[in-house]
């Protein structure tokens, strides 16, 4: 039977490589993006159709469709950096709506239609950072850490009927994100020097990530898994400092997530 997926953000990145792999895996694949009509890569096989996670009524546009849905991708959201005392409100609202709301709310209109079919899967895409968080990132590091505890709570309520939640949580990634994060930093901000240095890590370690494919290999393994864990991670060497962090302590664990930013205190 062909299996229905939705995938958020699949114009670039780790959405495009996924809604790639699935639609070679032969699902019939429904790709999000905010202006389909922009896309400069189309992937045969790919159903285009507009969506804005920040408008309630973009969202409401797929309710239909979404009844329909077997997988679930929520990959598309806002990188935001900035000092926290300058992220603006009205910023901060919009990341969460578009990082957290938006996706929890195509949740909640694909799963019904799951678990009465006795089948399902909700990939929320996250990031490493929820895990080891980073200084000038904490509105970004908080909705996806805010999105994996969606995810992992609700697993419980939904897996007894063959519906499965999950996070993939991405580390460094080269999808060329740094061109579209959205930064915030006053003219004469204190923190100015840090965050220069914090921002110019960032850049060069995605730059130095794995490609999408990787991760995009890694959503479809936690997607066709019997029974997904509650939690893949992929890129930074991701085994390694997954096991560093459940033996280090915090502090340590603290410093070393800062030095590789160029953050050492």
């Amino acid at each position: 039977m062909q299996r229905t997926a939705l995938v958020t953000g699949a114009s670039s990145g780790i959405g495009l490589a996924t809604a790639t792999a699935l639609v070679a895996r032969g699902y019939r694949v429904i790709g999000t993006s905010r202006d389909p009509s922009s896309i400069g890569h189309r992937v045969d096989g790919v159903e285009y159709t507009a969506l804005d996670l920040g408008s309630d009524e973009s969202i409401a546009a797929l309710a239909e469709p979404l009844q329909h849905v077997d997988v679930l991708v929520n990959n598309a959201g806002e990188s935001q950096s900035g000092p926290l005392e300058e992220l603006p409100a009205d910023a901060l609202r919009r990341l969460f709506e578009v990082n957290v709301l938006g996706p929890v709310r195509l949740a909640q209109l694909a799963l019904p239609g799951m678990r009465e079919r006795g089948w399902g899967r909700v990939v929320m895409v996250g990031s490493m950072l929820a895990s080891f968080p980073l200084a000038y990132r904490s509105s970004y590091v908080a909705s996806k850490a805010a999105l994996r505890g969606f995810a992992s709570a609700a697993r419980h309520e939904y897996s007894p009927y063959g519906v499965w939640l999950t996070t993939v949580e991405p580390g460094s990634i080269n999808t060329g994100l740094s061109e579209r994060r959205t930064v915030y930093l006053a003219d004469d901000s204190p923190h100015r020097a840090d965050f220069g240095r914090m921002l110019a890590a960032l850049n060069r370690n995605e730059k130095a990530g794995v490609p999408p494919e990787r991760v995009a290999a890694t959503i479809v393994t936690a997607i066709e898994a019997a029974r997904p864990r509650q939690r893949y991670a992929v890129g930074s060497n991701a085994p390694l400092v997954f096991a560093l962090r459940r033996v280090a302590p915090a502090r340590l664990v603290e410093r070393l997530t800062h030095r590789k930013h160029d953050l050492a205190r």
